[in-house]
């Protein structure tokens, strides 16, 4: 007899990006030539001194358990951060730390969603905020922001979505997937509609904010709407900046009352992160970011190289990001000359016929599109923008 799963469970499915990059991981176990353009993983080791601090960790015994929502010394370093980079003035008691961000996220919810409770998604979304809203028994309303708007919502679309029952708002800038980012005049356009509705909470996901070319500066929500500190939730990470996806340490800093009671959700879970971990993100933040930088201009580059060998595909087309280490092409033409059903046919053929592994946009609420990650060499992004074009543009096998 099978296993009766909860109804909460069923309403989710599986990452897209996760099954992508499973999917093309058992395609090269099994012998297969294929490039994967799925993962969003730098490929840089962790930098020396910081891995080093992990090490030293291990030996110097601290391999116990932590506070639930982090080291005091882990703590006072995402404080000076938060300080350092967007001029925001947290105390410990507003800071946790989780294993990775995706943690974060989900203790927001967790922590703020009752039944029915709504989250708007600015769409193109980052594929787990929807499934995250659906297991706290909440209810995700997706804007969108089409091209023509650089991938962006505009303010009387945020006031539109707004209900007597939302009590949330994701917004990731730069944006995963499309590296979008709001400049500081459009967050305060954004923070004007939010200060009308004092029950919405600002979930701000700013992981990609040191992954970041624009020419305008970096600018945190709660830096361009100070009157809105005392709702909203920032939301960072070591993962990307410093190369440390393994080592799982997402943070947040917010209103204290919903902090405590995420990590009263975390206590019931997890409870602390990696303590290894935890003093090796200390040191990422508190020491020398010349390692940041460095990635950051070989981001650019490729950034750069991918979006302009895409254009010059026949059918396919794409915006330039601001950030991230992700392009998000538009393959409706491909789709058509290629007699294909959709953005997901069209990755399957990629992956079939050419061996290059990307995400359908269909899981980022975007049709018609596909993400690749440039978090590879030039010389792997050079081969796989070559199999792109010769299987779109040699067209539909016969």
């Amino acid at each position: 007899m099978p296993v009766a799963l909860s109804k909460r469970v069923q309403k989710v499915k599986p990452s897209p990006t996760l099954a992508v990059t499973a999917r093309a991981a058992k395609l090269k176990a099994e012998g297969k030539d294929v490039i994967g353009l799925g993962a969003g993983e730098p490929d840089f080791d962790t930098p020396v001194h910081i891995a080093d601090a992990g090490v030293e960790a291990i030996r110097k015994g601290i391999t116990r358990y932590t506070s639930v929502d982090g080291t005091n010394e882990l703590k006072d370093a995402i404080v000076a951060k938060f300080r350092r980079d967007n001029e925001l003035a947290y105390e410990r008691s507003q800071i946790i730390v989780s294993s990775g961000a995706k943690q974060t996220c989900f203790n927001v919810c967790a922590a703020l969603l009752d039944p029915g409770d709504e989250c708007v998604i600015p769409a193109p979304y980052w594929v787990s905020y929807p499934d995250m809203v659906l297991l706290a028994d909440g209810v995700p309303v997706s804007v969108f922001g089409g091209e023509d708007q650089g991938f962006k919502i505009t303010p009387a679309q945020l006031d539109k979505a707004i209900s007597p029952r939302t009590r949330l708002l994701f917004l990731n800038s730069p944006s995963n997937p499309t590296g979008a980012a709001y400049t500081r005049t459009e967050l305060q356009a954004l923070g004007k509609v939010l200060a009308r509705h004092p029950k919405v909470v600002i979930a701000s996901d700013e992981m990609y904010e040191h992954i970041y070319w624009a020419k305008e500066p970096f600018t945190s929500f709660a830096q361009a709407n100070p009157e809105l500190f005392d709702r909203t939730v920032t939301i960072n990470g070591v993962s990307k900046a410093y190369a440390m996806t393994g080592w799982r340490i997402g943070y947040c800093g917010g209103p204290q009352e919903l902090v405590t009671a995420m990590g009263t959700i975390q206590g019931q879970s997890t409870s602390n992160a990696s303590s290894i971990s935890q003093r090796a993100a200390t040191v990422a933040l508190n020491d020398d970011q010349t390692c940041v930088a460095d990635m950051n201009k070989a981001f650019h580059e490729r950034h750069d190289f991918v979006v302009a060998g895409l254009n010059a595909i026949r059918g396919i087309s794409c915006r330039p990001g601001a950030g991230t280490f992700y392009a998000f092409a538009n393959v409706e033409g491909a789709i058509k000359a290629l007699g294909l059903s959709d953005d997901g046919a069209f990755a399957e053929h990629l992956l079939v016929q050419g061996g290059v592994a990307v995400v359908p946009g269909t899981g980022f609420g975007a049709p018609g599109h596909v993400r690749l990650s440039f978090a590879c060499s030039l010389k792997t992004l050079g081969d796989a923008l070559a199999r792109i074009k010769r299987i779109v543009e040699d067209g539909p096998r016969r």
